[in-house]
């Protein structure tokens, strides 16, 4: 793991998106028609996690669509559903991000976002929190062919946007992304709440 001065001035954050600065829940979708049962029966008949997962690492849903119908049937088209309606699966922002990404943003710190996310329904992004708008660039997984904790895209944001690792903070709230940061120099700590983020910025010296 790359030691990482902690006496270093942080001059960039890195936001995580999904349950970090806007919240997303798939079930949101299906659930009023299907109700908690037939939404949970839906989702393991799609394996719909691994499925998404492979949305978000760049395939597209025209591609894959014949491999899963083969293999879950009519429920293939619940997916149809889920990406025609996928602004149902975003419910706003995360309760107090939006106005840590202005504070940091007033006291010229660089604001950056790495997601793992499909390129085919991130632009509903913006709308459900308006914050990811803010950011200086947003480095999304399903534009680029990899996904976190793959240590190729941390290195792919060291060099694109030119960053300082030692300088530079980033929040996920998925540990195993969070150790990849760290393993990749970053300054890294597992999301849990707006107020815990901003202390921990504190204490690395940031004035938010």
């Amino acid at each position: 793991m790359v030691q990482v001065d902690r006496d270093a001035p942080v001059e960039a954050v890195v936001f995580d998106l999904g349950q970090v600065l806007v919240r997303w829940d798939p079930r949101r979708v299906w659930v009023e028609e299907l109700g908690e049962r037939g939404t949970e029966d839906v989702l393991d008949a799609l394996d719909f996690f691994a499925l998404n997962r492979r949305l978000d690492a760049g395939e597209r849903w025209a591609d894959i669509r014949p491999e899963v119908a083969a293999r879950a049937g009519d429920v293939v088209r619940q997916m149809d559903t889920y990406l025609a309606r996928f602004d149902l699966a975003l419910s706003g922002p995360v309760p107090g991000m939006a106005q840590l990404v202005d504070d940091l943003q007033s006291a010229g710190v660089r604001t950056l976002g790495l997601t793992n996310w499909s390129a085919e329904t991130f632009h509903h992004g913006v709308a459900a929190a308006p914050a990811i708008g803010r950011l200086e660039a947003v480095l999304v997984s399903g534009e680029v062919g990899m996904v976190k904790p793959d240590p190729a895209i941390y290195e792919l944001l060291i060099s694109r946007f030119s960053l300082d690792p030692g300088r530079t903070a980033f929040i996920d709230d998925s540990p195993a992304n969070v150790e990849a940061a760290r393993a990749a120099g970053l300054r890294a700590e597992v999301f849990t709440s707006a107020e815990r983020w901003r202390e921990a910025l504190q204490a690395w010296g940031v004035t938010v």
